[in-house]
């Protein structure tokens, strides 16, 4: 095939690529990256690009009116026929997540969980430093330079069958010699065998480090910790680089078993992710990737299979099996990356096919398995997944709420990215008053800004319970558009795109439907321990878009149920703590792996009570309004 050069503007990013490929693969070599929720597949619009010059095959997908006839095409869907240029509009680009790092402090509830998990489990990470001084060989006190070592590591830790890498037996020799028999010796470890990795002569300033990950569908987040101290060093995080494959793990699935070379597309994509922060924090902390010794990761089960190159097929086909619940302890050198070659490398174990390590993680964090309460914990996102009990019993559910709450499906739905509406306020003269992510012009509006909407819209009387607009309000916000009624949130003078930001009836609908899943999962859980919504007597609320979310407003609407305040907590990225404590704690890890044996999974697509419960939710609050007392008939 012929070579075509492609520059982007107003990057003024030129490369040279084969005739034939789409410009959204083309855009991610380039390393710019477009929205993309349907994975390609031309349906969700989202990146629209101008051709300014040169030859393309432009095909068919669902591009908006108002952009196709501003000249827009779909990079999906538009093949490199010869040079061209390509103009990326602002709407169309990915930004940087608002990803959750930093405890976030509410006021009217309690925002963490008090105490460090680690508290409970001790210090006994997966990998250490120690130094050990040995007595030098004589011709009649002969044993190897390696038995050596080995007893003298034996008698200072108690661990039996040690071992030792090969590219640590290799420098053995020089390096006792070089120390004059004091060395500092790197073991990991795991259930009371250890094996030295590195072997450095006298005694070693620098600690042994450790990565905790948080590998969620939308955002991946790293801590550097100390594993001698149990200190998070640094951390970071961002977007998943998947998303360019579609925004949910089922799109995510169907390109990897259908696209040639996609299950390979997919996990080098992650990996990228991760090594990019890995070297952001090793780089900021002055140290390099052999520094590293030990990683656990949390993530559910499609991102763990993803991650460690695992065939992901059989998890969305009926009746939805992963290929592993529990997974195979692997080296940083087998999933290339940037850490010592020989660092052990652990995966959260999975309940099933969409109940995953991040929920494990969050359930030890909580220590929902040993509380007296009836305790609720949910991750709420593409997914709803959560877990109810206590000591005496787990049940597990997932429920598919669909992409809304990560804005897809949604005229003018974005992520949490700068420009993001993420609360608002409607006047009685139906006048708005917004907040965006980092104070940007509105650019669109997220999840948590679609909670708000729906709350703020029928508190205004602009929809009535089923969602409808009503009809004969005054004010220019309420109008008919082209895809039927509309509420204006931004006025394109305002806005950082151009164009009105504007909220539809059908996309009031998707929300509902969303939070209507929600809440029809917690009920199908109650029913089968067979017990109301006020025995909850905790509920846990994690993950990054739960954090964000406002309360009242959530209850108000129907996805939450309506039990006091006090008892709802604000938990934050328990994937990554749980992370971050099983690295540090054999013990905890050992204690995840029993968790997820203990959780009974319910499948809600079995028989009539979901969707029983999915039609009843359908209202704001809810058909019945008995089970939501605090909010205005």
């Amino acid at each position: 095939m012929s070579r075509c050069r492609v520059t982007f503007l107003p990057d003024n990013r030129t490369l040279e690529v084969e005739e034939g490929l789409d410009l959204l693969r083309v855009a991610a070599m380039a390393g710019i990256e477009l929205k993309s929720s349907c994975g390609g597949e031309g349906t969700c619009g989202r990146c629209a690009v101008a051709i300014k010059e040169g030859r393309a095959l432009v095909g068919q997908g669902n591009l908006s009116r108002k952009n196709r006839e501003a000249g827009y095409v779909l990079a999906c869907r538009t093949l490199v026929q010869g040079d061209l240029v390509v103009e990326i509009p602002a709407a169309s680009r990915m930004a940087e997540h608002q990803v959750l790092l930093e405890k976030i402090e509410k006021k009217e509830i309690l925002a963490e969980v008090e105490k460090d998990p680690l508290e409970k489990y001790g210090l006994e990470p997966f990998s250490r430093k120690l130094t050990v001084e040995l007595t030098e060989p004589t011709i009649y006190e002969n044993a190897s330079d390696l038995s050596r070592l080995v007893l003298g590591l034996q008698a200072l830790t108690g661990t039996e069958g040690i071992t030792i890498s090969l590219a640590a037996a290799r420098t053995l020799p020089e390096v006792l010699r070089q120390g004059n028999w004091q060395v500092t010796v790197t073991m990991v470890e795991q259930d009371g065998r250890g094996e030295i990795i590195q072997v450095e002569p006298g005694r070693a300033t620098k600690p042994s480090y450790g990565l905790a990950i948080d590998i969620g569908t939308t955002t991946v987040v790293v801590l550097l910790v100390d594993t001698s101290t149990g200190l998070t060093i640094d951390r970071a995080g961002t977007h998943n680089k998947q998303f360019r494959f579609g925004d949910d793990v089922i799109t995510r699935i169907i390109y990897a078993t259908e696209e040639s070379g996609g299950q390979q597309e997919l996990q080098r994509a992650v990996l990228d992710t991760i090594n990019e922060l890995v070297d952001r924090l090793l780089v900021k902390n002055g140290l390099t990737p052999g520094d590293v010794h030990s990683v656990v990761t949390a993530g559910n089960t499609t991102m763990a299979h993803l991650f460690l190159g695992i065939w992901p097929g059989y998890i969305r086909l009926e009746p939805y099996i992963p290929a592993a619940a529990v997974f195979p302890v692997v080296r940083g050198k087998d999933l290339g990356l940037h850490v010592h070659p020989e660092a052990l490398v652990l995966t959260y174990p999975a309940v099933a096919s969409y109940v995953g390590g991040d929920i494990v993680s969050g359930a030890l964090v909580v220590d929902i398995a040993n509380s007296e309460e009836l305790t609720l914990f949910i991750d709420i996102g593409t997914n709803g997944e959560m877990v109810l009990g206590n000591k005496d019993l787990l049940v597990s559910a997932a429920c598919s709420a669909g992409p809304a709450f990560e804005g897809g499906g949604i005229s003018c739905g974005m992520r949490a990215t700068p420009g993001a509406i993420q609360r608002l306020e409607i006047d009685p003269r139906l006048e708005v008053k917004l907040d965006t992510i980092g104070g940007e012009k509105p650019m669109g509006i997220c999840g948590t800004g679609l909670v708000d909407s729906l709350a703020k819209l029928r508190e205004a009387g602009v929809i009535d319970r089923t969602g409808k607009f009503q009809p004969g309000l005054d004010g220019a916000r309420r109008r008919e558009g082209n895809d039927g009624p509309e509420f204006v949130l931004s006025w394109s003078q305002e806005s950082g795109i151009g164009k009105d930001v504007v909220i539809t009836e059908a996309d009031v609908k998707n929300v509902i439907r969303a939070k209507g899943a929600i809440f029809a999962g917690i009920r199908s859980l109650l029913q089968t321990v067979e017990m109301p919504v006020e025995a909850i007597e905790r509920i846990y609320i994690a993950g990054g878009f739960g954090n964000f979310l406002n309360l009242r407003d959530t209850v108000e609407i129907g996805m939450l149920p309506d039990v006091p305040a006090e008892r709802y907590s604000f938990v934050g990225n328990t994937s990554v703590k749980g992370a971050r404590v099983a690295l540090l704690s054999q013990r905890a890890f050992r204690e995840a792996l029993e968790l997820a044996r203990k959780m009974t999974y319910l499948e809600l697509s079995l028989g009539t009570t979901f969707m029983d419960e999915f039609t009843l939710a359908l209202f704001l609050p809810h058909t019945d309004l008995e089970l939501f007392p605090s909010v205005q008939k």
